[in-house]
């Protein structure tokens, strides 16, 4: 089968900023809610000015690159992804609509309330969600460009220089089979050129290290395993849509594992801990869940004090905590990624999926920006992070579900908490 680098080297397919879990996303919305109304935002958490270096016509005209949505020979490619048991990953009528929908509409401004870049989408959840990472890669894209040639930064060199910082990475991986890592870095990612370099020596120097890729092109194109199964926009949204349908918000988060289940049953089974802290995750996770779900990830939180609360509540379960996996997500540098595999070893299996630091690692400061569901059928998203200060939604709606959540937490724990 042709690959996408193969069909269009120069122009961008939607799927080169795309991470893999957008499409599995996507199927359980087209399935489960294919006409709620999801609006999603631009934050820039960082102290870097993007209207300093994206002019907004010309990311305008980028992102109207990808408008057109997905192209035949990628929904050839997620067709041949398959079940544990053989069958398709993907249902045919899913990937019929990849192919019949284009985009919704992208607005780009600078906002003069923040005096930056504003990005704002809504649409059809199924299709919306695709634009959070193409965004954020494609700010990255033009953010790089711009700030390399105002400050006459020779390219070769500055390539120079993430490549030997690349090969002391390679060179500890390669003393270190024991730690296993995909590649999460396309949302913050220096360029695609680049990270597309990156995946490509640590493919062929590090094999025994790296599972996978998140990027669905790069994973394609170097044959890959593709890894990813949902972020924290699916329990976001389902919230909304619970307390739309007079519901407790935080029942969604039990209503969307319900439904991740009843699509992918024990294929992509690895749960996000932290949309709504992991207290109220681990009173909510029944011994049912636990037994089958293959895996639990951190994304937020100090990542040792995490990872001994998974072994201790596996073992509360009766669970043999080596059967079961952990993947580590949040801001992993070489040194973190040591400490964390040197402390769990032989106690659970670690997977890291590695992004900023491995894809945007070449002497110049990342961005650090997020697009987020921000609303869903007029009604705004929550999340409670497990640093303190860091909650997104409107303060009247991060109230109630802190409330929500110590009452949750005392309550007991059933086998079904579903009320939608």
């Amino acid at each position: 089968m042709e690959t996408l680098a193969q069909q269009n080297e120069q122009t961008p397919t939607i799927s080169t900023g795309l991470d893999y879990y957008k499409p599995t996303m996507s199927q359980v919305q087209f399935l489960k809610h294919p006409n709620a109304d999801v609006s999603f935002t631009l934050k820039n958490r960082g102290k870097n000015r993007l209207a300093d270096h994206v002019d907004v016509d010309e990311l305008t005209t980028r992102l109207g690159e990808f408008a057109l949505g997905w192209q035949d020979v990628e929904v050839e490619y997620l067709a041949t992804h398959e079940r544990r048991d053989g069958q398709p990953l993907f249902d045919a009528c899913f990937l019929d609509y990849l192919r019949e929908n284009q985009l919704p509409p992208v607005d780009v401004r600078v906002d003069d309330e923040t005096d930056d870049i504003s990005v704002e989408t809504t649409g059809k959840w199924p299709l919306v969600t695709f634009w959070e990472t193409v965004v954020m890669s494609e700010i990255n894209e033009l953010y790089f460009e711009d700030y390399i040639a105002r400050n006459g930064i020779d390219k070769e060199e500055l390539f120079v220089e993430g490549n030997r910082r690349l090969t002391e990475k390679i060179e500890l991986l390669k003393s270190r089979p024991d730690i296993k890592f995909a590649e999460f870095g396309t949302r913050r990612r220096f360029s695609r050129e680049w990270q597309r370099h990156v995946v490509e020596r640590l493919k062929n120097e590090c094999p025994d290290n790296l599972i996978g890729t998140s990027n669905v092109a790069l994973a394609q194109e170097f044959d890959l395993m593709p890894i990813g199964t949902y972020a924290h926009e699916m329990p976001m949204v389902y919230g909304a849509l619970a307390q739309n349908e007079d519901y407790s918000p935080l029942a969604g988060h039990a209503w969307m594992m319900r439904d991740w289940e009843e699509v992918y049953g024990d294929n992509l089974s690895t749960a996000l801990t932290d949309t709504y802290t992991d207290n109220f995750f681990f009173a909510e996770f029944t011994e049912e869940q636990a037994k089958h779900w293959a895996g639990l990830r951190h994304d937020s939180g100090d990542p040792i004090a995490f990872g001994e609360r998974v072994i201790d509540f596996y073992h509360s379960q009766g669970i043999d905590p080596t059967e079961k996996t952990i993947v580590f997500s949040d801001g992993l540098d070489m040194e973190t990624i040591l400490e964390i595999a040197d402390h769990f070893k032989d106690q659970v299996n670690i997977i890291f999926g590695w992004g900023t630091t491995l894809t945007n690692d070449l002497g110049l400061k990342p961005n650090n920006i997020v697009m987020k569901a921000t609303e869903a059928d007029g009604t705004g998203t929550v999340k409670l992070s497990n640093e303190p200060g860091k909650h997104t939604g409107a303060p009247e709606n991060v109230a109630r579900y802190q409330l929500d959540v110590e009452y949750r937490k005392q309550a007991p724990k059933k086998k079904e908490r579903v009320a939608v």
